[in-house]
C-alpha cells in the first residue's frame, strides 16, 4: 500500500475514533500527524510542526479575546440593540443584513477569513439574544462572505483570475464573480428557510424587550449607556475593520494587541475574557490542520488530484476535480486548493471538450462554498465565536451542514457550469 492510500486511511480512523469517543479530534489529529510523519513519511518533527497552522491559531485566540471583552463590558448588547434599531427592530432581516455586510467587505478587497472574523462575533451575538439558530446566523456570515468573495477587485477573483492568465486559459471575471454570487445567495435563502428565518418576527420589536425564553434582559436604559469601557471597545473595533481592510494587517495579531490594551485598563473583564477563548475548539482546528499539513507535504493531495485528472472522460474528470477541490477546501486553504486544482485541469481544457470559464468558475465555488466546516478558517471562527451554545453540538452541526455542501454543491455547478460548455 502506497504512503499516500496510508495517510488518506488514517484520517478516516481518526473520523471514526473522533465521533464514536469522547477524545477531542484536534489531539487525535495530532497523534496521527506524529505517526504518520514520523513512521511513513520519515519527517522530522520540525517538518511536522510546519504544518501547524500559526495563522490560524492567532486569528481565533484574538478574536475570540477581543469579542469576550467586548460582551464583558456589555459592547455587544449595545451593539445589538444598535443593529436592531438599524432594521426598525424586524429581527428576521438582521441575518440578510449580516450576509450583505459580509459581502460587501469582502467584495472590496477583505479576506473571507478577516471579514468572517469581524462580523461573525456580533452575528452570532445577536442570535444567541434572539433565540435565533447559530447555524443561520454563521451560515449566512460566511455565505455572504463567500458571495462577495470573487469581485474583480476581491482577493479571491484576483487570485484566481491571476492563475488564469498565467495558464493562459480563457476567462470571465463576471462569470466568476456571478457564480460565487448566485450560488452563495440560493444556499442562503434555502439555509434561512431550513433554519426557521421565516418565524422570526417580521414586525418591529423593542430594543429592551423581553427575551425569546422569557428571560428578562438587564433594562434598555443600561444596555444603551456607552460606559467609557464600551467607548474604547468600540474604538478598538473600528480600529480593527480599519487595520484589516485598509492596512491589510494580520486580523489575528490586531485582535490580540487591542485586546491586550483594553485589559490594561480594565483587568477585570480581560481576566475573564482570556477564560472564555474556546481553547478546545482551538485544538481541535489546529490539530486537524496539522495532520492536513502532513498530507500536503506527503503528497497526498497531489496523488489524489493527478489520478483524477488522468481519466479519459473529460466531463467525469471534471466532476471529479471539483470534489476534490470541496472535500480537500473543507479542511485546508481554499485559495491554496484552487492554486493546484486549477493547473490540474489545464491538460484536459487544453483538449477543448470542457469550457474553461465554466469549469474555473466550479471549481472556485466548490471549493469556497464549504467553508462553513468548522475545520475551515471561516467554520472554526462561527464555532469559537458562538456564545450560549453546546459547542460540542454546535461543533456536530456544523460538521454535518459542512458534509452537505461537499456531497450537494459540485453537482450542481457541474450541471450548472461546465455540462452546458460555458467558455
Amino acid at each position: 500500500m502506497s504512503d499516500e492510500l496510508i495517510s488518506i486511511l488514517v484520517l478516516v480512523v481518526v473520523f471514526v475514533i473522533a465521533t464514536t469517543r469522547s477524545i477531542n479530534m484536534g489531539a487525535l489529529s495530532f497523534a496521527a500527524a506524529f505517526g504518520v510523519g514520523e513512521l511513513v513519511a520519515d519527517f522530522s518533527a520540525d517538518h511536522i510542526f510546519a504544518g501547524f497552522p500559526g495563522d490560524l491559531f492567532v486569528v481565533l485566540v484574538g478574536v475570540t479575546y477581543l469579542f469576550a471583552l467586548a460582551r464583558a463590558n456589555g459592547t455587544t448588547d449595545w451593539l445589538v440593540h444598535a443593529s436592531i434599531r438599524m432594521v426598525g427592530g424586524r429581527v428576521a432581516l438582521i441575518p440578510w443584513v449580516m450576509f450583505a455586510i459580509s459581502g460587501v467587505l469582502t467584495a472590496i478587497g477583505a479576506v473571507s477569513p478577516a471579514a468572517v472574523a469581524i462580523v461573525a462575533p456580533l452575528a452570532l451575538s445577536f442570535a444567541a439574544r434572539h433565540r435565533i439558530s447559530p447555524l443561520l446566523m454563521g451560515a449566512m456570515v460566511v455565505h455572504g462572505a463567500q458571495g462577495g468573495g470573487f469581485s474583480p477587485i476581491s482577493i479571491y477573483g484576483s487570485i484566481v483570475n491571476g492563475i488564469v492568465d498565467r495558464e493562459k486559459l480563457p476567462g470571465n471575471e463576471v462569470t466568476l464573480f456571478l457564480a460565487s454570487l448566485v450560488v452563495n445567495l440560493i444556499i442562503a435563502a434555502v439555509v434561512f428557510v431550513a433554519c426557521g428565518g421565516l418565524k422570526l418576527p417580521r414586525t418591529a420589536v423593542a430594543a429592551g424587550e423581553e427575551r425569546a425564553d422569557g428571560a428578562g434582559e438587564a433594562p434598555a436604559d443600561a444596555e444603551g449607556r456607552l460606559t467609557p469601557a464600551r467607548i474604547a471597545t468600540l474604538s478598538a473595533l473600528v480600529v480593527l475593520v480599519v487595520a484589516v481592510l485598509a492596512f491589510d494587517l494580520d486580523a489575528g495579531l490586531t485582535s490580540i494587541t487591542l485586546a491586550v490594551a483594553l485589559s490594561v485598563f480594565w483587568p477585570d473583564h480581560g481576566k475573564k475574557a482570556v477564560n472564555e477563548v474556546t481553547w478546545p475548539t482551538v485544538l481541535l482546528i489546529c490539530g486537524v490542520l496539522t495532520y492536513v499539513g502532513v498530507l500536503d507535504e506527503m503528497g497526498t493531495i497531489d496523488y489524489a488530484g493527478k489520478a483524477v485528472s488522468d481519466i479519459g472522460i473529460p466531463l467525469l474528470a471534471a466532476l471529479l476535480l471539483c470534489y476534490i477541490g470541496a472535500i480537500v477546501s473543507a479542511f485546508a486553504s481554499s485559495v491554496g486548493i484552487m492554486g493546484a486544482l486549477i493547473p490540474l485541469a489545464v491538460p484536459f481544457l487544453a483538449q477543448g471538450d470542457i469550457g474553461a470559464v465554466g469549469m474555473i468558475a466550479a471549481l472556485a465555488v466548490s471549493a469556497t462554498v464549504v467553508d462553513v466546516s468548522p475545520f475551515s478558517t471561516n467554520g472554526a471562527l462561527v464555532l469559537a465565536n458562538a456564545p450560549d451554545v453546546d459547542r460540542d453540538r454546535f461543533f456536530r452541526q456544523l460538521m454535518v451542514y459542512g458534509g452537505i455542501m461537499v456531497v450537494a454543491v459540485p453537482p450542481v455547478v457541474w450541471l450548472a457550469l461546465v455540462v452546458p460548455g460555458l467558455g
